[in-house]
């Protein structure tokens, strides 16, 4: 226990950060009242004012007291974080006014052109009727029909609707993204598909200087890379690696990236800052550390310029998270050369959770601090494994070993939230990291010097064939066979107890702690058996899922760790539709084995199941056919009195090929009938277990 004890001096604000965390995760699952936290936090406080009046001799002996009052607080701390950022506990939130009214909006961001709309996020300003109005809180997702010309529309323009707004819901798939709630954590609610003549532009813009800058900034870099950088493919890569904007970028190449473990070059993230610091490092070296100026001006200048690169990229949550990480790192070594690296990281994760207490769900800000967090730990005794006497093999080993070291604490997160493990991933990384480091340097130096048009084609030229070449390592990389180990599955307990293993190996081996060994032993037995008992159960899985998939259909008749296909030929193809829909739910049940099924009547397990995608074609005959499911799709002429004059059925399930007029045609005449009947619209995806 000496190195725990050991971090937990060095380290203090890891101490805060624990329990503070605690309260966001108590406030997540439970949404306790305000005045439930108040309650506690104003009793931890008593306890620790009454332990600070204690004589000398009791506070040491009871000095568990104020541990626990502090500890309480900040998880009160937390609590209360939480529940003031949420947008529903607002009185003025729309969620929880709005009734069809009229709307006034601000545009908080230049339009963004999809493939049908243009697309903007709007913030509620008033809303109200003809005589009364009132303010109003959160946003709404804005999306302009596609006309001959683009609206005239930009940030911080004022419109005024007079639409009914729709609510942001998932599609109710197994496993599908919680886009409702990544919508929620922006106080984002509804979302309005307007045309030309359902919105009024007002005269008056409501803008802030800052982001106005930002986004003028961005306008400029990214008019320069399309000036001097050729090639679709690469002007988006380019334009993802300066300034983070991903609309121009090729789907079919990020998901190669994705496939082959590089996705991070193109997130602008640690990476990018990394860069950024090493390369002033590098230029300020020649600054003495033993002057005091120099030793106030170096820090200075490192983070002025971090900050100015994070601004001038578009300053994306991502930027923010790596700029504050960087900036505690750069105080925290100006302060103390000794500073503990723990203590700096925690630092910066609790300043960007008071910021945003929504971050700790994100998937960057995990596999952020995990990844610096896995190459503190891992990184030297990685690279110590094996000694090389050439220099530049040793610094591909060195490049090598922060790779390695990086997967360790990041391998858990990324199989439970993408099901993938890229097998080449150091290779890809050995590869494509230092090409896109060059690149990056370039952008800038291309920026710099782009009022000189000859220097700067000349640049662009040099960096269009950078993108080229990595663009292409990367896919020729992803077409060698077997270079992904996709379809992985692990829940919140298999992924917990995978941590435990790993940190009970790491004690074992770098602190010499014996007894971690058995620790790490039962651990790996009990992810075993998890992961065991987890493929049993799917063995014994009998069930039909209609998917709510918009304009298709899609139903998987699943048998163990089998299953039957009824869908539309798109969803057959390995593309965006079955990734997005399908795939997440086939991983979940761990089921692989495809096997078509065009039948219109299916018997399997004793039940009958139904299928109706076109008019009657069955005829009233003296006894009705008895089903326990009929589904309808692609919106059949008929009524549903004319399928209970056939069938004797239990439901009746309309999936998302249907126009949305005729299910609610159908769901009246069900109520008139008292049918019981299920849209996927609705409730998302039909689940029956037989």
């Amino acid at each position: 226990m000496q190195y725990t004890i050991h971090l937990w001096k060095q380290a203090p604000f890891l101490r805060l950060l624990l329990p503070f965390i605690i309260g966001l995760l108590l406030q997540y699952h439970f949404a306790f009242v305000l005045n439930a936290w108040l309650a506690i936090a104003a009793i931890a406080c008593l306890v620790f004012v009454v332990f600070l009046l204690l004589p000398l001799k009791r506070k040491f002996s009871q000095s568990w007291i104020s541990g626990v009052a502090i500890n309480a607080t900040l998880i009160c701390l937390g609590g209360i974080l939480f529940y003031e950022n949420t947008g529903t506990n607002d009185a003025w939130c729309i969620k929880n006014n709005y009734a069809s009214q009229k709307l006034l909006l601000t545009l908080q961001e230049p339009l963004t052109e999809k493939e049908r709309s243009f697309k903007a996020k709007a913030t509620v300003e008033l809303m109200g009727d003809d005589s009364t109005c009132k303010s109003a809180t959160g946003n709404i997702i804005v999306y302009l029909q596609k006309d001959s010309l683009k609206p005239a529309l930009t940030y911080g323009s004022q419109i005024v609707i007079d639409k009914p707004l729709q609510l942001i819901r998932n599609s109710g798939n197994p496993a599908c993204f919680d886009y409702e709630q990544y919508c929620a954590f922006q106080h984002i609610y509804y979302q309005v598909f307007l045309k030309p003549s359902e919105y009024v532009v007002l005269k008056e813009k409501k803008t802030n200087f800052a982001k106005q800058f930002l986004f003028n900034a961005n306008d400029a870099i990214t008019t320069i890379l399309q000036k001097n950088i050729t090639g679709t493919k690469e002007l988006g890569l380019a334009e993802a690696l300066l300034i983070g904007y991903k609309e121009d970028l090729d789907k079919t190449l990020v998901q190669s990236y994705s496939n082959t473990g590089v996705v991070h070059i193109i997130a602008i993230s640690g990476l990018h800052l990394g860069v950024i610091y090493f390369l002033l490092l590098l230029l300020l070296k020649p600054l003495s550390d033993k002057r005091k100026l120099n030793r106030i001006l170096k820090p200075v200048i490192v983070i002025a310029f971090l900050w100015l690169f994070s601004i001038m990229s578009g300053a994306s949550p991502s930027v923010l998270r790596s700029a504050v990480m960087f900036t505690c790192i750069v105080i925290g070594n100006s302060i103390s050369k000794q500073s503990s690296v723990y203590n700096t990281l925690s630092v910066s994760a609790l300043l960007l959770l008071c910021y945003n207490p929504f971050w700790l769900w994100d998937v960057g800000f995990q596999l952020s601090y995990a990844a610096l967090l896995s190459i503190v730990i891992f990184m030297k005794p990685v690279y110590h494994c094996i000694y090389i006497t050439n220099k530049l093999l040793d610094k591909i080993w060195q490049a090598a070993a922060v790779t390695l070291a990086a997967q360790v604490l990041t391998t858990p997160i990324s199989i439970y939230y993408f099901h993938q493990f890229p097998v080449f991933f150091l290779m890809t990384n050995l590869l494509a990291v230092p090409i896109s480091t060059i690149i990056l340097i370039g952008e800038i130096v291309l920026c710099c010097v782009s009022f000189i048009a000859p220097v700067a084609a000349f640049v662009g030229k040099i960096l269009t064939s950078l993108l080229w070449l990595m663009n292409t390592i990367v896919e020729r990389i992803e077409a060698i066979p077997f270079n992904m180990w996709g379809g992985l599955q692990i829940s919140i307990l298999q992924n917990l107890v995978l941590y435990i293993f790993i940190a009970s190996v790491a004690l074992w081996l770098l602190e010499k702690y014996k007894h971690y060994m058995y620790v790490s032993l039962l651990s790996l037995l009990l992810f075993v058996s998890l992961r065991t008992y987890s493929f049993y159960k799917a063995s014994k899985q009998e069930r039909i899922i209609v998917y709510n998939i918009p304009q298709r259909q899609a139903i998987d008749i699943i048998n163990g760790r089998n299953y039957q296909f009824i869908g539309d030929k798109e969803l057959r193809q390995d593309g965006f539709l079955q990734s997005f829909h399908l795939k997440p739910s086939r991983i979940l049940q761990r089921i692989k084995s495809d096997t078509a099924n065009t039948e219109n009547i299916i018997l399997w397990k004793g039940k009958r199941i139904v299928i109706l995608n076109e008019s009657m074609g069955y005829e009233k005959t003296g006894e009705k056919i008895n089903a326990d499911v009929i589904i309808i799709s692609h919106s059949p002429m008929l009524n549903i009195c004319d399928i209970t004059n056939v069938f004797d059925f239990k439901t009746i399930v309309f999936d998302g090929s249907n126009a949305d007029w005729k299910i609610s045609k159908w769901k009246e005449e069900c109520k008139q009938l008292n049918q019981q009947y299920f849209s996927v619209k609705d409730g998302g995806a039909f689940i029956m277990d037989f």
